[in-house]
């Protein structure tokens, strides 16, 4: 597989200042970040993790994880709404590497600059919405939630609940055009953090869905190969840009609590940096478990990166609260752009798998049962 030489992680960081103007005006104003997200588009990002010999960039998945971390210094937002659309592409470079379906849609994310938008965060396991069946393929209805980069999607990477007559309750999996008749945008992202994501919910009202268009039919019920490969690449990509504000908040108070040192201080840095590092591990070993697209999927690895994943939030969720602590009362106010931070790192849990359902597999897992 061919590399290129571009490095993703230092161009990331060379935009974290421009991303960071935007990025007050868009929290404040709850819309979406459309122009950084149009500078990461002309720069490259958005094919940066497609193989070169397709037409990308051709980052290796570290790359990937590194540069939406250094994205996210600058805007949350952005970070992670390119994350939702990379952890797809992820997903599509371990296909096309492994000798399976993917070389078209990574030629048409590097040549259109296609967009993807993952509903799988609210669909999880069984899904939802129903599924008819006409004449050629199926009208399709449902309400997807968090829908990150809706106002700049193209495809929509979904699924459907179908009560197949055959084989019994089933789930669909296929791209549904953002642009096709009985596909529209609600425009109710109205949230207490990374406010910037656009993070939608998509309202499907009898799309039809050609037969050629589905590109996995699976039971309902039960644990699925398919999620061996999805949630070992997928969550070192979208914890990233939280480890990445995470890291900025640290930064912060760094810099304040130099020039006022005092042992309750000192005691107050330790605990934040022990959170930040232990965060920071875990997203390594999450990148680890993906060996750059070089794994076997197995449920054991997927339930590690499950775990992992969960540490990684409460780390960064504990570390930026830390640094809030630090901070005092002038934390708490906009200007300061920790308060910020604060709320962005808030959504971490909600990423799959929340906590306590990790934990319920992890406990599966560890007496040798199926994770569901």
């Amino acid at each position: 597989m061919n590399r290129s030489k571009i490095n993703w992680v230092e161009r990331a960081r060379a935009l974290v200042p421009q991303l960071a103007e935007e990025a007050a005006s868009t929290d404040r104003e709850g819309r979406f970040v459309t122009g950084s997200h149009a500078l990461l588009a002309k720069e490259g990002f958005l094919s940066a993790l497609v193989p070169t010999e397709l037409g990308g960039g051709g980052a290796r998945y570290g790359e990937a994880v590194g540069m939406l971390r250094e994205l996210a210094r600058g805007c949350g937002s952005t970070a992670l709404a390119l994350s939702m659309h990379t952890h797809l592409v992820a997903a599509t470079v371990w296909k096309h590497i492994h000798g399976k379906p993917g070389e078209k849609l990574l030629r048409r994310v590097a040549d259109e600059d296609l967009v993807l938008v993952s509903t799988g965060a609210g669909d999880w396991l069984q899904s939802n919405g129903r599924a008819e069946r006409v004449n050629g393929g199926f009208r399709v209805y449902g309400e997807k939630h968090f829908a990150s980069g809706l106002p700049v999607g193209s495809l929509a990477i979904t699924s459907i609940a179908y009560d197949c007559p055959d084989e019994g309750p089933s789930v669909l999996h296929f791209p549904l055009p953002l642009a096709a008749d009985g596909v529209k945008t609600l425009n109710n992202w109205d949230s207490h953090g990374m406010r910037g994501t656009g993070s939608h919910s998509l309202l499907i009202d009898g799309a039809f869905v050609p037969d050629a268009a589905i590109a996995l039919k699976r039971p309902r019920e039960g644990w699925h190969p398919v999620w061996n490969v999805v949630l070992t690449v997928a969550p070192a990509l979208y914890m990233a840009p939280y480890m990445g504000v995470a890291e900025a908040a640290a930064e912060l108070v760094r810099a304040r609590s130099a020039t006022d040192i005092d042992e309750v201080t000192l005691l107050q840095l330790g605990e934040m940096e022990n959170r930040l590092t232990g965060a920071q591990l875990a997203l390594d070993a999450l990148v680890d478990l993906a060996r750059d697209f070089d794994f076997s999927p197995d449920t054991a690895r997927a339930g590690r990166c499950l775990t992992a994943k969960t540490l990684v939030a409460q780390g960064c969720l504990a570390a930026v609260e830390k640094a809030m602590e630090i901070a005092g009362g002038a934390g708490y106010l906009r200007g300061r752009g920790l308060e910020r931070l604060l709320r962005d790192v808030r959504g971490a849990p909600y990423h799959p798998l929340p906590e306590k359902r990790q934990q319920v597999i992890a406990g599966r897992l560890s007496l040798g049962l199926s994770p569901v």
